[in-house]
């Protein structure tokens, strides 16, 4: 899409882990998102197509349109969503900021960790609205990294989540966008807004989870953006390294870790 980087880059491994996180945190972010049988959803910025499975496994039945500006992506989306035996999504590529569907093609519009890595998040919204019908509905699912906490505490841990921040602030995009995910939609001219919080807790007693996300997911993620922090002279190699050892020390038996996930829905 334009005005979009992605700041966790392209690689293999992270299209594994954007599988991890979306199969780890299914029924926390899309357990009440079902679209009726024969319904127009467009899924815009599918990626590598992790949530693109989810949405079509709970909506088996409407008709996903998917579409994401990389070809590449694409084409891993094409081979996840046909390896699963769905036949309910067609995909295409295109930008969001200029989408060439006639007005109120669809009746319900699906977002996921797409508009964190835009630089004019609002007018994505925008320009998406006309695309709905009246009365259709939207999705908007977005983490925030600022949320992130955990035991045992640590300043190296605490500055390496910071450094991803400020690398994706400076690549145009925002990883606190969460809490404004009220803001953003209503702006955008959509009504009934809703905003819910889905918060990850990860101890002892959910080794599912401590591996999937706290490890898998979110210091997978971090971890991916340790050559560019460093280069830039964010963190001193061995601080970087401290802080990724003392992230992978939260998901110890002893160790706690906490995120909080927004999923925000609106009217036309």
């Amino acid at each position: 899409m334009s005005g979009r980087q992605y700041v966790h880059g392209y690689t293999e491994r992270e299209a594994e882990r954007l599988h991890d996180q979306a199969e780890t945190l299914t029924g926390l972010l899309h357990g009440d998102t079902r679209y009726p049988a024969e319904s127009r959803v467009l899924e815009a910025g599918c990626g590598t197509g992790a949530q693109t499975v989810i949405l079509a496994r709970n909506s088996p039945e409407a008709r996903i349109t998917s579409v994401d500006v990389s070809e590449a992506s694409l084409a891993q989306a094409k081979q996840r969503v046909q390896a699963e035996g769905i036949t309910n999504v067609t995909f295409e590529a295109g930008d969001i900021f200029d989408l060439r569907y006639e007005l109120e093609s669809f009746d319900h519009i699906f977002l996921c960790f797409v508009l964190d890595h835009l630089a004019e998040p609002r007018r994505a919204l925008e320009r998406l609205r006309p695309l709905l019908r009246e009365d259709g509905t939207i999705t908007v699912i977005e983490g925030d990294h600022g949320s992130a906490y955990f035991h045992p505490d640590s300043t190296h841990a605490r500055r390496a989540i910071g450094c991803l921040v400020d690398l994706q602030r400076e690549m145009g995009g925002n990883a606190l966008i969460g809490r404004e995910l009220d803001p953003l939609v209503a702006g955008a001219g959509y009504r009934d807004v809703r905003v819910s919080p889905r918060m990850v807790y990860v101890d002892a007693s959910r080794p599912d989870l401590a591996r999937g996300f706290t490890r898998l997911t979110f210091t997978a993620m971090v971890e991916g953006v340790g050559d560019d922090a460093v280069g830039r002279g964010m963190m001193s190699r061995e601080d970087w390294e401290q802080g990724i050892r003392d992230l992978y020390r939260t998901s110890r038996p002893d160790g706690v870790f906490c995120y909080t996930f927004f999923k925000a829905t609106g009217r036309k």
